[in-house]
């Protein structure tokens, strides 16, 4: 009999966390799913790791990528093999709180609608208690752009009721009908290291309705080694590579005719992307990184919005 619900899980060499996020898939309240694990060519214990929760486990499922191809690459590897009504995904280094599928499942199947996005928290490093000590994780709070996307809990919304969901640009936070991504036609994009960007906001855009619940529903990992994207935005091509997915977003939605979304999305930039970026700009070695994150700030003035950023916000970017 066909499980309810597929969850992806792509990982490239996240041997040290891959069992934890493994163990809360198998700790999950909701019993019925089948995963796809999504091995993009590891160099480390990942493959192995996978292989014996297949063999443990029969509602796991093994894919090897021969190379590293990328997590959107990843990601749609998994997409292709679901066959289920319902799909999610979860990171090879992030885990589900006990019972995010059973509390987002019940949601869409009460509504009917297309998908349904929880809150998130970061799961951030502890300093070892000895020097050669092991890392520990800690779950931090909901911050405060996350539970404006998504608190309170909102069923059978628009992003033209709700602009601020737009916020919420994670894969792995939501659960979604598979008949809706074949609908929209919605894969991630390829060759970017933000490809939940531009998804997240096709996403919104296509949905005849989505949900939005305030419960945790996953910890996202803060690698203590720094390995994660996320954590190189002084890096040059990170750099442009984080903006491009900040414009295409944009672009989905100035597309599909939703302004407040636009407003909203920009509003945010403003307040928690620009200004760590900001900050590495002063300093950075080389100029190219201040033009191009001036060159955005400008683009953004010449969407309309320029009545959005405070004088200090653009002089920060366009010293």
């Amino acid at each position: 009999m066909t499980p309810a619900l597929t969850v992806i899980v792509p990982g490239f060499d996240v041997g040290p966390w891959a069992g934890e996020a493994l163990a809360s898939l198998r700790a999950q309240s909701f019993r019925d799913w089948r995963a796809v694990l999504v091995d993009d060519g590891s160099t480390d214990d990942t493959p192995e790791i996978f292989a014996r929760a297949a063999a443990e486990d029969d509602r796991f499922r093994v894919i090897r990528h021969p190379r590293q191809r990328g997590l959107a690459a990843a990601r749609n590897t998994g997409l292709a093999a679901v066959d289920t009504p319902y799909l999610a995904f979860l990171d090879g280094d992030d885990r589900f709180t006990p019972t995010a599928l059973e509390r987002l499942l019940a949601v869409l199947d009460d509504t009917g609608s297309d998908f349904v996005a929880g809150a998130y928290v970061r799961l951030r490093p502890a300093p070892p208690a000895a020097p050669d000590g092991p890392v520990t994780y800690t779950p931090g709070a909901v911050q405060p752009w996350v539970a404006a996307a998504t608190d309170p809990e909102r069923r059978r919304t628009s992003l033209d009721e709700h602009p601020a969901a737009s916020g919420n640009i994670v894969a792995w936070s939501k659960v979604s009908r598979r008949d809706f991504w074949q609908r929209a036609g919605l894969s991630f994009p390829e060759g970017r290291l933000y490809e939940d960007q531009i998804l997240a906001q096709r996403m919104y855009a296509a949905a005849r309705s989505f949900d939005v619940i305030p419960d945790v529903v996953v910890e996202w990992r803060e690698r203590a080694d720094g390995s994660s994207i996320t954590q190189h935005r002084e890096a040059l091509p990170v750099l442009r590579d984080y903006l491009d997915g900040l414009r295409g977003g944009l672009e989905v939605l100035d597309a599909a005719g939703r302004p407040a979304a636009v407003r909203a999305r920009i509003e945010l930039i403003m307040t928690l992307d620009l200004p760590p970026l900001v900050t590495i700009a002063r300093t950075h070695p080389d100029d190219a990184y201040r033009r191009a994150l001036g060159a955005f700030v400008r683009e953004l003035q010449s969407r309309g919005s320029a009545r959005l950023l405070t004088a200090e916000q653009s002089a920060a970017a366009l010293w």
